[in-house]
C-alpha cells in the first residue's frame, strides 16, 4: 500500500484532504489511482491514518486511525565522513529504511569528496528525496533530517544533544577490541538518543579519534571484518534494531 506523508496535524475520520504537488501526480498520474484505492498517509505528529481516493480522483478522505510500532525505540543519528560518489546517496536511502532518525555528513580528514554551499545545498535537496521515498517505501512514521555540515567543528558542537556519542574506529577492531560497542548495545535505553560516527573511505584520522574521544565520545570496533565506508552503518544500525526491537 502507497504511503504518504503529510505537513498537517491529526486529521479527523471523515476529513478531506489533497496531496501537495507532487505526491499529488505520483498518485494519480504515476500510479493511475482510482476512486476508492485506499493509501495510507501520516501526519506530522506521527499519526497513520488510511486515506480513501474521492470520487473526483483529487482527494482523499480519512477513513481509519491505525496505531503501529514503526519506530526505533532509540534515536540513533548517523555521521558519516563524506565518501566519493553517490554513496551518500546510498547509506541515505538504507539508513532510512533501517530506521535511522538522522543523516550527518561532515567533511572528514580523509574525505575526498569537498562540498561548496552551492554544491552542499544541492546535494542536501537531492537528499531529502530521497530519504523521504525511503521512509514512505519502509512504511516510517518519520521523515529523516539530513544536514551536511561544513566543519569538524560543527559535528563536535552537537555532541551535547545526545545521551552517548560513538565513534566506530577501525583501529578498535584490529586490536580485537570487540566488548565495547556490545556493552553500548545492552545499555540502550528507550526513549534514548545516540549520535555514531563513521568515517569515509580512508576512515578516521587519529587526530579526529582524538578530538572526539576527548570530548566524551565512545570508541567501538564492528568485529574483525573491515567494511567499506557506506556498510559500517547498517551493520550498527542492524545491531540496535536487533537489541532494541527483537531480543528485548
Amino acid at each position: 500500500m502507497q504511503q504518504y506523508f503529510l505537513p498537517d496535524k491529526v486529521a479527523n475520520i471523515g476529513d478531506v484532504f489533497s496531496l501537495d504537488k507532487s505526491d499529488h501526480h505520483h498518485l494519480f498520474t504515476v500510479l493511475r489511482a482510482q476512486a476508492g484505492e485506499v493509501v495510507q498517509v501520516v501526519f506530522s505528529d506521527q499519526s497513520l491514518m488510511l486515506a480513501e481516493v474521492g470520487d473526483d480522483q483529487a482527494t482523499l478522505t480519512v477513513t481509519e486511525s491505525l496505531t503501529r510500532q514503526i519506530e526505533l525505540p532509540i534515536d540513533v543519528t548517523i555521521a558519516v565522513g563524506l565518501p566519493k560518489g553517490d554513496k551518500l546517496e546510498f547509506i541515505a536511502q538504507k539508513t532510512t529504511e533501517l530506521g535511522a532518525y538522522e543523516l550527518i555528513g561532515f567533511p572528514a580528514k580523509w574525505s575526498v569528496t569537498k562540498l561548496d554551499a552551492k554544491k552542499a545545498s544541492k546535494k542536501t535537496e537531492r537528499l531529502h528525496k530521497i530519504v523521504k521515498g525511503a521512509a514512505e517505501q519502509s512504511k516510517r512514521l518519520r521523515i529523516p533530517g539530513v544536514q551536511l555540515l561544513d566543519s569538524l567543528k560543527a559535528l563536535t558542537d552537537l555532541f551535547g544533544n545526545y545521551d552517548v556519542v560513538l565513534v566506530a574506529y577501525e583501529e578498535s577492531a584490529k586490536s580485537d577490541e570487540l566488548s565495547m560497542f556490545t556493552k553500548q548495545l545492552a545499555a540502550l535505553n528507550s526513549g534514548g538518543s545516540v549520535l555514531v560516527i563513521f568515517g569515509s573511505e580512508g576512515g578516521i584520522s587519529p587526530e579526529e579519534i582524538a578530538v572526539f574521544t576527548q570530548l566524551g565520545a565512545v570508541q567501538i570496533g564492528l568485529g574483525p571484518r573491515i567494511m567499506r565506508a557506506e556498510t559500517a552503518p547498517l551493520y550498527v544500525l542492524s545491531a540496535m534494531s536487533f537489541y532494541t526491537e527483537l531480543l528485548k
